[in-house]
C-alpha cells in the first residue's frame, strides 16, 4: 500500500546542471501575448538571459523539413537575425550550430522526435560558437505550428528557479490537517467503541466499528512487501502501474463512503430499505441512502481514473480521494501499544532513507528507486504517475515546472505512518484523561517535521524522504510528554487497550439450584447486576474506566 509514497517529491527539485531547462515564449507578430513551450539547453553554447524583458524576440524561420547538415539545405539569403528551426538527426549538434551561425542566424532550435536531452560538445566547439542552441519537442512544435501564422516570433530565455514554491502551503495544510483529523477520528471512535461494546446494532454500524490491530508479525511483513512491490515496480513500472492505479480507484471509494457515511446517515430522508432479495450484497436490506452514496462515490473515483491525466483539475479529485482513504486507514488500523508505533516507524524510516539515498549506488542511471518510482521512469511507454501521492500543481512559473516537475508531492505514507501514531496518542489521552496532551503534541511535532522536510528541500536542492524527519519528531516528542508525565510504563505498553470482557446475559427465567446452609447469601445481587450491565451501556465516567482498568 505504501510503495512510493514516503518520497515527498519537491517539484522545485534543481537539475545538476545549472540551467538546462528554459523557455521559448512564442507570439504572433504584433501581439504581446503568447506562450511558453520547455527547450533543453546547454549553457556552455551560450548562456540565455534570466528574464523575458532582455530576452530579444527574434522571428522563426521555419525550416523542420531539413536536418541542416549540409551547405546545400541552408536557404538562399541564409538566416539573417532569425532563428532557424530544423529537425534533429544525420549529424551533431556542433555541425547544425555551426552552420546556422555562419549563415546568420541568432540562435537554433532543434526539434526532437525522442527524449530532449542538452546539445553536447567539446571545449573547442564552445569557444567557437557564440549563439544559444536548444531542443524543442516534436509535440510542442505541432502546436506551435497550429497556434501561432507564418510570422511568429520567439524568446528564448532561462529565468532562475524559485527556493519554495507557495504550493508547499497547501501540502502542509492537507498533511497536517489530514493527520490531526484522523487521529482525532480514530480516538474518539475507539472511546465511543468502548462504553458502547454491549449495544446492539445493526450490520451497517457494527462494519463501521471495525479495526485491524498491528502486531510485531504484520509490521514486518509489510516492509517486506513494500519493498518487493517497490522493486518490481522499478523493473516493471509500465506493466504493474495501471494495477496500482486500479486498486487505488477500489481503495479511495471504500475510504470516501466510509467518511461520508457518517454525515449522510443524519440525513432525515432515504431511510427506507430495499426489498427483500437473494441478489449478493442486497438481500441484508440495506438503506436506499446507503445505495446512493456508495454509487456516488464509485462514480467519483471513476471519474478520476478517467480523466487522471487531465493536469488542470484532476489533481482535486486525486487529492480528495487520497486524503478520504489516509482518513479511512487512520480509523480502521490501530496500533495497540507505543512499542508496536516505535518499531513500525523506525522500520520504515530506515526502509526511506535506503530506497531514497542508498539506492543510487546500484542502479544504472544513478538515481534512487524511489524517485524514478514516485515521479514515473522518463522511458516508461505508458507514462503513467502512480496515484499514492498528494499533488498540488505549482504556482510560480519556472522552467522546471513547465518541462519536468510540474507538481509538488507528498506521498500517503508520510501522512499515515505517523498519524496512526497521533491517533494511538489520542486514545491514550481517553483512557488517560490528559486534556489531549499527547496528541496535540504530537499533531505539532508533525508539523515542525514537515517544516523541516521543507527547509531540507531547499537547502538540498533535491528530493528528501519525509520520514527523515519526520519519524524523529514525532517519536521523540510523544516520548518526552510521556517522561514528563512519568507515563513512560503505560504508554509503552498501552495499558488500558485491551477489550475489557463481555459478560454474556444470563436466562433469568432459570430455576436457581437449591442453596446450602452457610453465611453466604449474595449470588441474586451479583445476577442482577449483570443482567443490567448486559441490558445498558456503561456510563461515560472515570469511575467506570477505573472499573474496566481494574478487570483488564
Amino acid at each position: 500500500m505504501r510503495v512510493p509514497e514516503t518520497l515527498i517529491w519537491a517539484a522545485f527539485f534543481i537539475q545538476k546542471v545549472a540551467g538546462e531547462y528554459g523557455m521559448a515564449h512564442f507570439s504572433d507578430k504584433g501581439k504581446s501575448k503568447g506562450k511558453d513551450y520547455c527547450i533543453f539547453f546547454n549553457s556552455q553554447w551560450a548562456r540565455l538571459p534570466q528574464d523575458l524583458n532582455k530576452a530579444s524576440r527574434l522571428q522563426i524561420y521555419d525550416l523542420t523539413a531539413s536536418v541542416l547538415c549540409s551547405p546545400s539545405e541552408v536557404p538562399e539569403g541564409g538566416f539573417p537575425n532569425r532563428i532557424p528551426m530544423v529537425m534533429r538527426g544525420n549529424c551533431t549538434f556542433y555541425e547544425k550550430v555551426r552552420l546556422a551561425q555562419l549563415n546568420g542566424a541568432k540562435g537554433l532550435l532543434i526539434v526532437s522526435k525522442d527524449r530532449l536531452t542538452p546539445p553536447a560538445g567539446n571545449k573547442s566547439q564552445y569557444e567557437e560558437i557564440d549563439i544559444p542552441v536548444a531542443l524543442l519537442s516534436y509535440a510542442d512544435m505541432l502546436d506551435i505550428s497550429k497556434t501561432f501564422g507564418k510570422g511568429r516570433l520567439v524568446a528564448m530565455y532561462a529565468p532562475n528557479e524559485p527556493v519554495l514554491d507557495y504550493n508547499m502551503v497547501i501540502i502542509f495544510l492537507m498533511a497536517v490537517g489530514t493527520v490531526a483529523i484522523g487521529g482525532y477520528w480514530a480516538g474518539s471512535r475507539d472511546s465511543k467503541k468502548r462504553y458502547m461494546k454491549h449495544k446492539r446494532d445493526d450490520g451497517a454500524e457494527k462494519q463501521d466499528e471495525e479495526t485491524v490491530d498491528v502486531t510485531p508479525i504484520m509490521i514486518c511483513v509489510f516492509v517486506v512487501m513494500c519493498c518487493s512491490m517497490l522493486v518490481l515496480l522499478y523493473f516493471f513500472y509500465d506493466s504493474l502501474a495501471i494495477w496500482v492505479i486500479d486498486i487505488f480507484c477500489v481503495a479511495s471509494s471504500v475510504g470516501l463512503y466510509s467518511c461520508l457515511w457518517p454525515f449522510v446517515r443524519r440525513l432525515p430522508f432515504c431511510k427506507c430499505r430495499i426489498p427483500e432479495n437473494n441478489l449478493p450484497y442486497l438481500h441484508k436490506r440495506p438503506q436506499i441512502r446507503m445505495l446512493l452514496l456508495s454509487a456516488a462515490c464509485i462514480s467519483i473515483s471513476v471519474t478520476w481514473m478517467v480523466f487522471r491525466n487531465e493536469d488542470q483539475w484532476a489533481w482535486v479529485l486525486q487529492d480528495a480521494l487520497g486524503i478520504a482513504f489516509c482518513l479511512y486507514m487512520l480509523k480502521t488500523v490501530r496500533l495497540p501499544t507505543f512499542k508496536a508505533c516505535t518499531l513500525l516507524l523506525v522500520v520504515l524510516f530506515v526502509y526511506d532513507v535506503f530506497f531514497v539515498f542508498i539506492t543510487p549506488f546500484f542502479t544504472k542511471s544513478g538515481e534512487s528507486i524511489m524517485v524514478e518510482v514516485a515521479a514515473g521512469p522518463s522511458d516508461s511507454a505508458t507514462h503513467e504517475k502512480l496515484p499514492m501521492v498528494l499533488k498540488v500543481p505549482r504556482l510560480n512559473s519556472s522552467p522546471l515546472a513547465l518541462c519536468d516537475r510540474p507538481f509538488s508531492l507528498l506521498g500517503f505514507g508520510d501522512v499515515l505512518v505517523p498519524g496512526l501514531l497521533v491517533a494511538y496518542c489520542h486514545r491514550f489521552d481517553i483512557l488517560t484523561q490528559s486534556s489531549r496532551i499527547y496528541f496535540v503534541a504530537c499533531t505539532i511535532a508533525y508539523g515542525i517535521g514537515l517544516l523541516i522536510t521543507f527547509v531540507a528541500l531547499a537547502v538540498m536542492q533535491m528530493g528528501q524522504p519525509a520520514l527523515l524527519y519526520l519519524v524523529p519528531c514525532t517519536l521523540l516528542t510523544s516520548l518526552t510528554v510521556a517522561l514528563w508525565r512519568r507515563e513512560l510504563p503505560q504508554f509503552w505498553t498501552g495499558s488500558g487497550f485491551v477489550p475489557a470482557i463481555v459478560l454474556a446475559p444470563i436466562n433469568c427465567t432459570q430455576t436457581a439450584a437449591p442453596q446450602t446452609e452457610g453465611p453466604s447469601t449474595k449470588p441474586e445481587p451479583q445476577i442482577t447486576e449483570a443482567t443490567n450491565q448486559s441490558e445498558d451501556p456503561p456510563q461515560d465516567t472515570p469511575l467506570a474506566d477505573k472499573e474496566e482498568d481494574k478487570s483488564n
